[in-house]
């Protein structure tokens, strides 16, 4: 067993490591999540009409299934259903959102450390510690968006490159822990 005080800097790194991977799997490359998110057709109207809610979590319609006649039923499932996230004023801080992603990911590190640290003592060969730290990782980033698939209609497509951006994440973090591993 190795105590997670002795993990401050393999939690440190792969932190910083998976913060500097999103950021350029996001940001610096523009083929892979660019086009992630599409423009509804006039855009303006939308807006317009989400101007006097309040910033939260919305489902349209929002409607009560079980007090509803088979017909209404019918005929709601022919029309549109969106789930939105609205900033309402759309205030956004990006050094804010950074620092909380990186607190974030930072926290996922001391689990996988905690995990990593409870399951293998010090000297234990690298490999072993990868395959500890990478999978509990993986874990952490992968597959938090199929719900959102399943649930709420999210493209399989986005889910899918989520997915494979946490299996780097979770390799690179992986990685860190191996190669610094306490001896």
């Amino acid at each position: 067993m190795v105590d997670l005080t002795a993990l401050w800097l393999p939690v440190l790194v792969s932190a910083f490591l998976v913060f500097l991977a999103g950021n350029v799997l996001w940001m610096a490359l523009p083929f892979w999540h660019r086009k992630d998110y599409g423009k509804l057709p006039d855009e303006g109207r939308v807006l317009d009409a989400l101007a006097s809610a309040k910033g939260g979590q919305y489902i349209a319609p929002c409607l009560d299934w079980n007090n509803m006649a088979p017909e209404e039923k019918k005929a709601a499932m022919t029309r549109p259903m969106a789930f939105l996230f609205l900033r309402n004023p759309a205030k956004f801080s990006f050094g804010t959102a950074l620092a909380l992603y990186f607190l974030y990911i930072l926290v996922i590190a001391i689990f996988v450390g905690y995990l990593t640290g409870i399951s293998r003592g010090p000297g234990s060969a690298g490999l072993q510690v990868f395959r500890v730290a990478g999978t509990a990782g993986i874990m952490a980033f992968a597959f938090g968006d199929v719900g959102n698939s399943i649930w709420y209609g999210k493209p399989w497509r986005v889910t899918v490159k989520q997915a494979i951006d946490g299996v780097i994440y979770g390799l690179a973090m992986g990685g860190v822990f191996a190669w610094l591993w306490p001896h």
